[in-house]
């Protein structure tokens, strides 16, 4: 982690209501290199702030910044810098997944000659190689949850922006999953996401953020929010924290 680089991501003061405040005044700074698990309650702000940083909604106020650009200002480089898959990604039933990752590609500029190795050794890390023929139409839930992340990857994101990206996973898939978002940290990119898996979170991020009605009420790494309550797992602290019996 570069502390000299600008943030990966910088929230100031970001707000959106519908009709009552769902994310208000939110200041978050990601570093790059993070994963950083952004948790809260249902209802608590969190897939209002991704849609807000993915450029899907405009804030009422406060700004977001990826990577020093305001997403605002320039919001084709900004974008251009992240991956964004929410927690029902959208594939297109009568493509295979080779077909849809060099889709995907082309949206984003890819030449065929860089897509091509790039979307066989994503479809490789998740097991999907031997589905790269079959219509994404008879794929399973946790199938298709992979095959939306290989099209998140497949223009080598810098930030990319996951909304409960383990949902309906079996154990096997959720293992690739992680594996291959560790990977990512690992090769210098930055993951924010949500989870209702405390103990993904637990185990994966090294940075925990903790909102509840549209604010940060705690932010550090595991230890660091163990020392503002009475300690124990991260559900002990979370409970703790948001006031939950």
């Amino acid at each position: 982690m570069n502390n000299d680089a600008p943030a990966a991501l910088k929230l100031t003061a970001l707000s959106k209501h519908f009709g009552r405040p769902a994310v208000d005044g939110l200041d978050l700074t990601v570093q790059q290199g993070e994963l950083y698990a952004l948790l809260g309650p249902n209802g608590a702000g969190k897939t209002t702030t991704l849609r807000m940083v993915a450029g899907l909604l405009a804030p009422d106020a406060g700004s977001v910044e990826i990577f020093g650009i305001d997403l605002a200002a320039n919001p084709a480089g900004a974008k251009q810098k992240i991956a964004y898959l929410p927690d029902e990604p959208m594939l297109y039933a009568k493509l295979k997944p080779t077909e849809y990752l060099e889709f995907v590609a082309g949206l984003w500029g890819i030449e065929a000659a860089d897509a091509e190795p790039r979307a066989r050794r994503l479809l490789d890390w998740l097991d999907l190689s031997r589905h790269a023929h079959e219509l994404t139409e008879g794929f399973s839930r946790g199938m298709k949850q992979k095959l939306a992340l290989a099209g998140a990857l497949i223009h080598e994101p810098q930030l990319l922006i996951l909304d409960e990206p383990l949902t309906g996973l079996d154990a096997a898939a959720a293992r690739q999953v992680k594996d291959l978002l560790l990977e990512h940290v690992r090769g210098g990119g930055t993951v924010v996401l949500t989870t209702h898996i405390l103990e993904v979170a637990e185990r994966l991020a090294q940075r925990i953020g903790i909102i509840e009605h549209g604010r940060l009420i705690a932010q550090g790494t595991l230890d660091e929010l163990r020392s503002q309550t009475d300690g124990g797992t991260l559900e002990d602290v979370f409970l703790q924290l948001t006031g939950q019996p």
